[in-house]
């Protein structure tokens, strides 16, 4: 779920003025600043989070629910998307206070895990939901892909992206898939798809290739009007998995020494930005977009 991009855009903002440690040691006050301010950040990003999914849901007793069958598992892959960037954020703010790179992705990880965990605590109180072990499977393993990287490489060569397109199913039904733009991002699954961007350049070793032009690979799916594939043949409805391979602008990195544009592009690193994409579905076969997001 794009839950993640609000607590990234929190991040963006205590980041920015922010220069690097010059040493490795500990920076105490650093580190009990980054503690209080990104609590802040992620408290404001649960009552967005209530006040857009939860907030019209009756409740009831805690209770597990198991939704791995649900909209064909496209809400697992966003809970891995949010784990691995809530990571990526984490770790940046640690390195801020000086904690080495090692410790810094490991505590980067493990505080996706812990600010992740109330997520399925809100849905063990829903009557519409349910605590899900695998939504909690998808967090680990959102914040285990951050941390195997960098025990390969050292630095992330494999960048977890997000897009939206309005779907047109949302109007069917609003108070699932959402009223407005913003509840549509978060709650319209068939307008999401997420990508796995890879850096073509470092992985081939060409030397010309462009560092910052990336080969991505996209998953979503469409016509999901309800959670289950049997309810929604019921209604009419027969969903179906959508896969891509396109091109990716990863503005990280181009190298520049402006702070500002390194944010921005740091921040950006989220999204995959417009760009072509050759489309494969079992109901339509192959599909060429001279620009999709």
């Amino acid at each position: 779920m794009p839950y993640a991009i609000s607590y990234l855009f929190f991040c963006f903002l205590l980041l920015l003025p922010l220069q690097a440690q010059d040493t490795l040691r500990l920076n105490k006050k650093r580190l009990h600043w980054v503690i209080g301010a990104s609590s802040t950040a992620y408290v404001g990003s649960l009552i967005f989070l209530h006040e857009a999914w939860y907030k019209n849901n009756p409740r009831t007793a805690f209770h597990f629910f198991n939704d791995n069958p649900q909209w064909r598992q496209i809400d697992k892959i966003g809970h891995a998307y949010s784990a691995f960037h809530i990571s990526r954020a984490s770790t940046e703010l640690y390195q801020w206070t000086g904690l080495s790179h090692k410790k810094a992705v490991l505590w980067g990880a493990i505080t996706s895990q812990i600010l992740m965990t109330p997520i399925e605590i809100f849905d063990g109180f829903s009557a519409s939901y349910g605590a899900s072990w695998g939504d909690a499977l998808a967090n680990f393993a959102g914040g285990l892909l951050w941390w195997f990287e960098h025990q390969i490489w050292q630095e992330p060569h494999l960048h977890f992206k997000f897009s939206f397109s309005t779907s047109g199913y949302a109007s069917l039904r609003p108070n699932v898939l959402g009223k407005n733009l913003a509840e549509q991002i978060l709650k319209d699954y068939n307008g999401q798809t997420y990508w796995l961007s890879v850096d073509f350049a470092y992985l081939t070793k060409i030397k010309k290739f462009p560092a910052w032009l990336n080969v991505a690979f996209g998953t979503g799916a469409n016509e999901m009007i309800y959670a289950r594939e049997p309810e929604n043949n019921a209604n009419g409805f027969q969903s179906y998995r959508r896969f891509f391979l396109g091109l990716d602008f990863h503005l990280a990195n181009i190298p520049t020494k402006s702070r500002f544009l390194k944010k921005i592009f740091w921040t950006l690193g989220t999204i995959r930005l417009p760009a072509p994409a050759l489309e494969y579905n079992l109901r339509h076969g192959f599909q060429w977009h001279w620009l999709y997001f």
